[in-house]
């Protein structure tokens, strides 16, 4: 029992203790002069001490006041008085009395919860740990490695699943060898090392070989296993949120390009962010990671639309994809024409237009995402450690673009491109300095290449289009335009595809150019005329900025200076229709001055871009190209062999002045033979490589080496 002043308990309301004790002290009960006492109290305290004496209830008391607390924990003034009455207590002993019962009870109730929580805390703690263990010690079915993405890299997933065929071949022989020796032979505890690939197709390759039968890695891919779809899935999630942080986040992430205009990946800074990236970076590998930002004349959705469809995707960036597949849909968008949510899996080879640099093959998921209202990211990354006995040069960490759409129909395109690609000794040396600085394929050259042809597509639907009359030039229908812009697509696309798959058979000139010939054997191919067609193709250097070439090869007063067939007569320009915001990106119709020939006529497209610029050109009969003019189907009654020219730049910006040097790539096709059952001459194939030949040192009579060197500044 601890002593209670009577006016302490007027202060602090703990005038009985939890046993029903009530404590009162000298002067007790005097409520009217409550204060006085309080401060005299207060006041004597430092002088003596004050006797205190304890009064306890009894059991009856008890009894009925927890009997009264049971029904009403709250009695009010006239309830207490009652009660202090029957039990012979003063009002102030039953009011006391009940608060400290209820505050006993809120005691009592607190402690029962927080045993409970801490009951439910343990049990969580139990269950998180036991699942933490379980997703530790979870095996993939194919590798027997872990399957966390952040416990283990893409290369070692790659490495224990070859391990592991590897080792399922070697129990196999050795069950075959034991039925004609007679014992088993043991298999190996361990693989340490894995079995090289067999080398890739390269070096010389017959030139009766058909140009469309080429697209091997694509057609030897198959969809993954279901047991990797959630690996695929979380590495998708992965990747988007990776590039929604790299397509807005600028320093200290990003740093200023060589170009001016797009950005570099500090790698440093990007290892320090995303810790728990996609593994380690490849041994052997090197890295090339830019972004550049653009506003592009196409709205959201339908950039959206053209990224998700594999043919239009390969149609659109025709310059950079050769080939281009979707194996399986791991999910659809949310509603048709919706690709909120799609997930796809697919595979391409991207190119560099020249017979003499490889394509980079790639395998990989992409993933497209509805933002926010008018705003869409689409992300790309790699999946081809998840193939067996697969190993590419090139690895696409997480890419894709972030598309804003602003108003009057445009949208602000971010693209991020970062990738790792293995070609040491791969790359032909006079295009080192293109491909190394990353300008071949960066990100400006993705975005370059889609606002070019954002820009075709809308002066196709643009009411009325720019078209430049001069003397003597014929007048063509708008649905007449829009035929001829088609044809000049398809020229693009067949000739800018063809450039690439020249990679084969070599024949090394007099003049030190690397041609490429191969035979193509056309039936009932659409577009295409029947029979025999010979292609000859090469790339060489020359001392000029790609603006000065471009603007070179457009000019119908210089076409007698390097088109060997034009016999040094020029070309009457009869109309030119515009497909973009440059007056040069337009496509020409023409005819040769003084000549026999009065029955051709010849369509060529020419279009520059910041990153690379083409001419592109075809022969056609005129009764063919009267049709065509008049708006009907070009599929159905137009045969073209597209040639032409790609200029690139070197990549050596301070070589010459500020312009630089120029890539040049020129393609030619000829019909050998209209049956495509004749054999190919020798005679043809010379014909076809000294024309070819010819031209390339006609455009280099016109633009020697400047003084200050007499060889390209290409090492070895």
């Amino acid at each position: 029992m601890v002593p209670v002043d009577i006016n302490a308990a007027n202060n602090n309301n703990n005038f009985t203790n939890f046993n029903g004790e009530f404590n009162v002290g000298v002067g007790e009960f005097s409520i009217g002069n409550s204060s006085e006492n309080q401060e005299q109290g207060l006041g004597n305290s430092h002088r003596r001490d004050r006797k205190k004496r304890y009064h306890r209830h009894t059991q009856t008391q008890i009894h009925e006041m927890e009997t009264f607390f049971n029904e009403c924990p709250h009695p009010d003034d006239k309830q207490r008085k009652k009660l202090s009455t029957q039990l012979g207590l003063h009002p102030l002993q039953i009011k006391f009395w009940f608060q400290n019962k209820r505050t006993q009870m809120k005691t009592h109730q607190d402690r029962h919860e927080n045993c409970q929580l801490r009951a439910q805390n343990e049990l969580l703690k139990t269950e998180n740990q036991c699942y933490r263990d379980a997703i530790q010690n979870a095996l993939c079915p194919r590798c027997s490695g872990k399957t966390a993405v952040a416990e283990m890299s893409l290369g070692e997933h790659q490495l224990r699943i070859q391990n592991n065929q590897l080792k399922e071949e070697i129990d196999r022989l050795s069950a075959m060898a034991s039925r004609y020796a007679g014992k088993m032979i043991m298999s190996h505890p361990q693989m340490s090392h894995l079995v090289q690939p067999p080398p890739s197709e390269s070096g010389m390759r017959t030139i009766g070989r058909d140009v469309y039968g080429n697209g091997s890695f694509l057609g030897s891919l198959v969809g993954p296993d279901d047991a990797d779809k959630p690996l695929i899935i979380e590495l998708a999630i992965r990747a988007m949120e990776e590039l929604m942080t790299m397509s807005q986040v600028v320093e200290p992430l990003w740093m200023g390009g060589v170009n001016g205009s797009s950005l570099v990946l500090n790698l440093e800074e990007y290892s320090r962010t995303f810790q728990m990236g996609l593994g380690p970076r490849l041994n052997e590998f090197r890295t090339e990671a830019s972004r550049d930002t653009a506003i592009v004349p196409m709205n959201s959705m339908h950039i959206v639309e053209g990224l998700m469809n594999e043919n239009q995707w390969s149609t659109i960036f025709c310059g950079m994809i050769t080939r281009a597949m979707t194996h399986e849909n791991l999910r659809v968008g949310s509603g048709p024409g919706n690709f909120d949510g799609a997930l796809q899996i697919m595979s391409a080879e991207l190119q560099v237009p020249s017979p003499l640099v490889t394509t980079r093959e790639i395998y990989f998921v992409r993933y497209c995402k509805q933002q926010a209202e008018g705003v869409w990211a689409v992300v790309d990354v790699s999946i081809d450690h998840l193939l067996p006995n697969i190993q590419l040069k090139c690895r696409k960490r997480p890419s894709g673009c972030l598309i804003q759409e602003i108003p009057s129909g445009y949208s602000k395109v971010t693209w991020v491109e970062h990738v790792e690609v293995n070609d040491a000794g791969a790359v032909y040396h006079m295009y080192k300095h293109l491909i190394f600085s990353g300008q071949a394929f960066g990100a400006n050259r993705w975005l370059a290449t889609l606002d070019r042809e954002c820009e075709r597509v809308a002066s196709m639907v643009a009411i009325g289009f720019p078209t430049i009359e001069e003397p003597g030039s014929i007048m063509i229908p708008d649905q007449g335009k829009i035929e001829i812009l088609k044809l000049a697509g398809e020229m693009r696309r067949g000739f800018l595809g063809l450039a690439t798959t020249l990679l084969g058979s070599t024949y090394t000139g007099s003049v030190g150019d690397d041609i490429k010939v191969m035979k193509m054997k056309n039936v009932n191919e659409p577009g295409k005329p029947p029979g025999i067609v010979l292609c000859a193709a090469t790339s060489f250097w020359v001392p000029a900025s790609p603006k000065t070439m471009f603007d070179f090869f457009r000019d119908d007063n210089n076409r007698n200076e390097w088109d060997v067939l034009s016999n040094g007569r020029n070309m009457k320009k009869l109309t030119q229709i515009g497909n973009g915001r440059d007056v040069r990106n337009s496509v020409n119709l023409l005819r040769n001055i003084n000549t026999n020939q009065e029955d051709m006529m010849t369509i060529q497209e020419t279009s520059t871009d910041p990153t690379a610029s083409y001419v592109i050109y075809a022969h056609l009969d005129v009764p063919a190209m009267e049709k065509v003019i008049n708006g009907a189907d070009d599929s159905d009654i137009a045969t073209v062999l597209p040639s032409g020219f790609v200029i690139l730049p070197d990549g050596l910006t301070q070589t010459i002045g500020n312009g630089g040097g120029s890539l040049i790539t020129i393609s030619f096709q000829m019909l050998v033979d209209a049956t495509s059952s004749s054999q190919l001459t020798i005679s043809s194939v010379a014909t076809v490589e000294n024309l070819v030949r010819a031209t390339v040192v006609k455009i280099k009579n016109m633009f020697p080496n400047p003084p200050c060197f007499s060889h390209p500044p290409f090492g070895n």
